[in-house]
């Protein structure tokens, strides 16, 4: 991979280093710049910073240039389940197993393969077809509420009220324990493993703020359901927050370990985590919007394994 390397001058001392990398890099967007400092690709003396971080005189920055795959993304007659749609928004329920946009190892087969299918074209960030109507996302097999956006004025109004924390999301997750307490609140950035750089971890070198706050619904013998609203939407953000404090997702096999994917009852073949709940202001008209719905059967079935289990 090409390497590029700048030094700060007495004329940009001060600066956000991803503004510094932006004013040398024009044709590279700040969101990739912002993405790659947090990937570990811009380095400041060879450690890893912020994108806010305030560059000083002398210091060395090395940027790893890593050419972006063209993808050329397929319309795919995937089924939809809509709750909602007018000319704006789209809002559905995402089942487990959905990935919902191509990247490197999925080309096909996702939710946006989906979605131009069922609705041709859709805005994208940047204007690429693979991120097409997409302002949040759901992992893999986490199930629920998702929000596309159907034109640009919607995509921008949506894409600022996440960053300016407007959306309200709220999850039912089952965890492994039994969560003694009847709520909490945990505080601790994220950011990439020091180590493995596939997951996200507290261990990070540039960490990011992050708040999860959770309510005991149901306690079972071995687990615990909850509710979990969080106030940033780092990557992973729950099921990293829940392992942290030693209450791992169940099924989770990243961050829960076998903990978190065998119980007495038999083997959870996904993480218990699902989006219950999304609340946003209509993009066009600012009327307030709640959109819910229920946990998907295969977590159905396993809440209702464990309450047979529970505890007079």
């Amino acid at each position: 991979m090409p390497l590029i390397t700048h030094m700060v001058t007495e004329k940009h001392v001060g600066k956000r280093l991803d503004i510094f990398i932006a004013h040398y890099e024009p044709k590279i967007s700040r969101s990739r710049v912002q993405a790659m400092i947090k990937d570990g690709l811009a380095l400041v003396d060879g450690k890893t910073g912020k994108p806010g971080y305030k560059v000083k005189q002398g210091e060395r920055i090395t940027l790893e240039l890593r050419e972006r795959p063209v993808i050329e993304v397929q319309r795919e007659p995937i089924p939809l389940s809509v709750i909602y749609e007018d000319p704006h928004i789209i809002v559905l329920n995402k089942p487990p197993g959905l990935v919902v946009h191509p990247a490197p190892g999925n080309y096909t087969g996702t939710l946006v393969n989906a979605l131009l299918y069922h609705y041709g074209s859709l805005p994208a960030p940047g204007g690429g077809r693979e991120r097409a109507g997409i302002v949040h996302r759901l992992d893999k097999d986490t199930s629920g509420v998702m929000v596309v956006a159907r034109t640009c004025e919607a995509l921008r109004s949506l894409a600022a009220q996440f960053k300016g924390r407007v959306v309200k999301k709220k999850y039912l997750a089952l965890v492994a324990g039994v969560i003694k307490k009847g709520s909490g609140t945990i505080e601790a950035g994220l950011g990439r493993h020091v180590r493995e750089r596939k997951k996200i971890s507290v261990l990070t070198r540039s960490p990011r703020e992050a708040f999860t706050g959770f309510i005991v619904k149901e306690r079972y013998p071995n687990a615990t359901l909850v509710e979990v609203e969080i106030k940033t939407g780092r990557t992973h953000q729950i099921r990293v927050h829940m392992a942290y404090i030693g209450h791992p997702v169940l099924g989770d096999r990243v961050y829960g370990g076998t903990r978190s994917v065998k119980l007495a009852e038999g083997t959870i073949g996904r993480q218990m985590l699902h989006a219950e709940s999304l609340s946003l202001l209509h993009p066009d008209t600012g009327h307030p919007m709640t959109f819910t719905v229920p946990p998907p059967p295969d977590m159905a079935e396993v809440i209702a394994r464990l309450r047979k289990k529970k505890s007079p």
